[in-house]
């Protein structure tokens, strides 16, 4: 009962990391590389819960959110460059959001219109109750629907046995700038800024405690595990249908129509609503982490249960960036895949500014005293921001020498 009591920071923001662009990053990847890339991202659950562990105790022992901590740490300058990092990435993924439930919509002959003015307004109306509890529930409504990929993935009747060949055998006549961008989406699309700073003040909002860290350590595991498996099980569908039919695709809602003639309409359906549910979680946990994070540094009311006359600033900062991004995502002939592949490979490449604040805090003693981290974390954590940084450098040398690659 106590782990249910405490289970859900965890779980929402993983299930958030299945969002519309992390859903069109591994669309597209199972459209142009089959099931190379599953392997790939069942190895990602370690290093995702590897970080997002690091949150949870941080919130659990010091009591206060993680834009509060650098600021108390290391000054406004520095918080300012970890809030302006985290905007820029917000505000792009808030299109992304918007721009798959518009995709939805269209493919049930809803106005983009209708569909965006619709979702915003009830974002709006899920934090506006006064408590966090509500807002938390409605969000785990949400993770249950986004395990409708896996039955699509199912309907699309893969060949399991290629399925494991592929998913751990290394194809190097692949290795190009496109390959190594989408390996870079896809590590992107797993490991977001805005995650770090939402699990850590959902920890503090929900007033867990250093008594609740194993539980929010089984939380974020179970919550890391699922989004992986899901996130393959997309490259699973499309690589069964739309790979082995050479059928191309830019966005997860044309890979839900072209999965309707190849997989059968319920698959599709299901892809679509997988779509819907995942982007509208996306945007929820992506503008709360925003007002989060600014309430936090400059010391707003900030909570969940406050009413919105207790906190003006708080929801005014989250009702902004909804409204914001809404009405760009409106904008005529606007791109709206460039922006999305440009918002996962941004996320990668600005991960390792905000994993240098994460790990900084969490072997900070003063801070987290016996609970700093270990050296396989320490590690593991550097090695991981290196490795996003030397795939980052490598795909612009790619693209400004197109003919060039390290493996001739």
């Amino acid at each position: 009962m106590r782990f249910f009591m405490v289970m859900g920071p965890g779980l929402i923001v993983m299930q958030a990391d299945t969002e519309a662009g992390s859903i069109t990053t591994a669309a597209v990847a199972g459209a142009q590389y089959g099931f190379e890339l599953v392997g790939l991202l069942l190895v990602l659950a370690l290093p995702l819960y590897l970080i997002q562990e690091m949150t949870a105790r941080l919130g659990s022992v010091t009591g206060k959110g993680h834009a509060y901590l650098i600021r108390q740490k290391y000054g406004l300058k520095w918080a300012w460059v970890s809030l302006t990092v985290l905007f820029v990435c917000n505000v792009a993924a808030l299109v992304t959001e918007f721009a798959g439930i518009m995709s939805a919509g269209n493919m049930a002959h809803i106005p983009p219109v209708v569909s965006v003015a619709v979702s915003a307004a009830l974002l709006l109306v899920v934090v506006m109750t006064g408590k966090y509890q509500t807002a938390e529930y409605i969000a785990l409504g949400f993770c249950l629907i986004d395990l409708l990929f896996i039955p699509a993935a199912f309907m699309a009747h893969p060949n399991w046995g290629q399925v494991f060949h592929n998913s751990f055998t290394l194809h190097p006549e692949n290795f190009n700038k496109d390959y190594v961008l989408v390996v870079i989406g896809l590590i992107g699309a797993v490991i977001m800024p805005w995650m770090i700073y939402y699990q850590q003040s959902a920890v503090v909002d929900k007033k867990l405690t250093v008594k609740d860290l194993g539980f929010e350590r089984w939380d974020t595991a179970i919550g890391a595990v699922l989004t992986e498996v899901i996130m393959a099980f997309i490259v699973i569908s499309t690589g069964a249908t739309l790979f082995v039919n050479h059928v191309s695709v830019n966005d997860a809602s044309q890979a839900a129509q072209a999965l309707i003639p190849l997989a059968g309409q319920y698959a599709g359906l299901l892809f679509a609503l997988g779509l819907v549910s995942a982007s509208f979680l996306g945007a929820f946990v992506v503008a709360l982490s925003t007002a989060w994070a600014f309430g936090e540094t400059f010391g707003w009311a900030h909570s969940l249960n406050h009413r919105p006359r207790e906190a003006k600033l708080f929801y005014s900062f989250y009702a902004t960036g909804v409204l914001i991004a809404a009405l760009i995502v409106l904008v005529p002939n606007i791109p709206l895949v460039s922006i999305t592949v440009l918002v996962e490979v941004g996320n990668a490449l600005l991960l390792p500014i905000v994993l240098c604040f994460l790990l900084l805090l969490t072997n900070d003693k003063k801070l987290l005293g016996q609970h700093v981290n270990n050296w396989f974390t320490n590690l593991f954590t550097v090695g991981t921001g290196v490795l996003i940084v030397a795939l980052g450098l490598l795909s612009v040398v790619m693209t400004l020498f197109p003919n060039w690659t390290p493996w001739k």
